[in-house]
């Protein structure tokens, strides 16, 4: 029967709708969820509070000879991640990195800047990556799911913090060394130009 989903920290539209047997498109195109794509713009992005509609499962018949083996396999699984790894603003560029999800390890090498891209499941729900400088590791820890809003200071706080800036004790500092890096006015106050960078640069 239909539901409504109340947002925790670490849901995404994607782990919601496999959960619940949906393509994530189903629920983020759904017209009961136009005001929350409205609000939120990113179905990777989600506040904890939100309320995403899950509507009836549907069934779908397919034919098939019967004393034969028939593999199906859910449309959208696995799903996608893309990270950019940089140091001081500097993309981390054709560096082998090892990549843990879930407890599950991968490699392989990022780009000319800094991305690496590769399958993860709709559900996961933290991983690390290990990138090789010069005999040492780097390493990056990220729980999935749980960035908030950039139009929310927690949001701008996130994405600060995970771009290698001190927001601490206070933003205004962190968006002050933002800001000049960036070419801005530095005024350690968080302006719309300021968001937009931050969303630019951060890539959510």
């Amino acid at each position: 029967m239909p539901q409504d989903h109340r947002v925790r920290q670490g849901d995404c539209i994607s782990s919601i709708a496999f959960k619940n047997g949906f393509f994530w498109e189903t629920l983020w195109n759904h017209a009961d969820n136009a005001r929350l794509k409205r609000e939120r713009q990113d179905p990777n992005v989600l506040m904890p509070g939100d309320v995403v509609h899950v509507p009836d499962l549907t069934t779908k018949q397919v034919d098939g000879a019967t004393e034969q083996r028939h593999r199906f396999r859910l449309k959208g699984v696995p799903a996608k991640i893309k990270l950019r790894l940089a140091v001081n603003d500097e993309p981390l560029a054709n560096m082998p990195y090892r990549l843990c999800l879930d407890d599950q390890w991968s490699a392989g090498v990022t780009d000319g800047e800094g991305c690496a891209e590769m399958p993860i499941s709709p559900d996961a729900r933290s991983g690390k990556i290990l990138v090789d400088q010069d005999g040492h590791a780097t390493v990056f820890t990220f729980d999935l799911g749980s960035l908030n809003p950039i139009d929310t200071e927690e949001g701008v706080w996130q994405r600060l913090s995970n771009m290698g800036y001190n927001v601490e004790p206070d933003l205004s500092g962190a968006l002050r060394t933002y800001q000049q890096r960036q070419g801005l006015e530095p005024t350690g106050q968080l302006d719309e130009a300021t968001r937009s960078k931050i969303k630019e640069t951060f890539g959510q």
